[in-house]
C-alpha cells in the first residue's frame, strides 16, 4: 500500500500540482496556527466552542482550513484561547520573519 507522504512527494514533482498546493499554503498555515493555539490553551474543540458560544462542528470547520474565518471570529478565538491576534502584511516573495 502506498503511503500518502510518498504520493505527495511524487505529485510535488508535477508543476500543476505544486502550483495548486502552494496556493493553499496560507490556508494550511492558518489551520495549523488555530489548532496549535487551542491545544496550547489545553482546550478540546467542545470546550473552545463553549467559550466562543458556537458549536464543536464550527470549531472543526475552522481547524480544517475549509473556511476562511472573519477577523471577528479570529478575535473571539484569540480571546477564548488566551492569545493575542496579530495580522501582518508582507511583501510578496519574502519569508515571514520569526518574532
Amino acid at each position: 500500500m502506498t503511503k500518502m507522504k510518498d504520493l505527495h512527494a511524487k505529485w510535488m514533482k508535477d508543476a500543476d500540482y505544486r502550483k495548486e498546493y502552494d496556493a493553499l499554503e496560507e490556508e494550511f498555515a492558518l489551520a495549523q496556527a488555530v489548532i496549535e493555539a487551542r491545544v496550547n490553551a489545553g482546550l478540546t474543540q467542545e470546550e473552545l466552542a463553549r467559550r466562543m458560544d458556537t458549536s464543536q462542528s464550527a470549531i472543526a470547520r475552522l481547524e480544517s482550513g475549509r473556511m476562511k474565518p472573519s477577523a471577528r471570529t479570529l478575535e473571539r478565538f484569540a480571546k477564548a484561547t488566551g492569545t493575542h491576534l496579530r495580522i501582518t502584511f508582507e511583501p510578496i516573495g519574502t519569508a515571514p520573519s520569526a518574532h
